[in-house]
């Protein structure tokens, strides 16, 4: 039987994508709790997307969750006002999520399983294009201080390009999550090209380099 191991959930009607950049207004006790616990010691929680219902005083006999949820890292955190943490989050591991239940103040617990990390693999030619227009896409964005993506830019990467594509692409959360939940970088960025061709942001015959 494959292993499972006990991780703290924090379900959201967003997905998150490993290596992503998760912002976070917490202000639930629960919540408070363990973002304040993972600063400390480092510990991870897991991201796992609401499938319906709200993100506030929802408890596990009415949660309905996707089966792959992805690890979270405290970054850092600051309280601008009384009772309202301002989180940063870094993606990690993603994993499936075979059951969930109740305790201590609410919070919610899974028992998951690892899943395995995108296969190492180099950036493909048919994909070249996809990688260059979101390095356009990053510089346009850090000329007017925005920076949604965590350093390094690994842009010769196919799963790390698909997946920075995948969260600002104007998609379905549903759709987002199925590209998450595929366990080949190479083959998400397929699908993140063909979407990026149909609809003009990247040419057919990919830029010379």
């Amino acid at each position: 039987m494959p292993t499972t191991q006990g991780l703290p959930l924090f379900p959201l009607q967003s997905v998150l994508f490993p290596g992503g950049l998760l912002g976070l207004r917490v202000f639930e006790a629960r919540y408070m709790d363990l973002i304040t616990r993972c600063l400390k010691t480092g510990d991870e929680f897991g991201v796992v997307l609401m499938l319906s219902g709200s993100e506030t005083g929802r408890t596990a006999a009415d949660a309905d969750l996707a089966a792959v949820g992805c690890r979270a890292k405290v970054l850092d955190c600051d309280m601008h006002e009384a009772g309202l943490l301002h989180v940063r989050c870094k993606g990690g591991s993603r994993f499936v999520l075979r059951s969930h239940e109740t305790v201590a103040l609410g919070l919610e617990m899974g028992r998951v399983q690892a899943m395995d990390d995108d296969p190492n693999a180099t950036l493909g030619a048919r994909h070249t294009g996809a990688a260059f227009a979101l390095g356009r896409a990053i510089a346009a964005l850090d000329l007017q201080r925005q920076k949604p993506f965590l350093p390094p830019y690994r842009l010769d990467t196919p799963g790390w390009v698909a997946n920075r594509w995948a969260e600002i692409l104007p998609i379905a959360t549903e759709a987002r999550q199925r590209l998450m939940e595929l366990p080949d970088g190479t083959q998400r960025l397929d699908v993140v090209d063909r979407y990026l061709r149909q609809h003009g942001i990247v040419a057919e015959s990919p830029p010379l380099q």
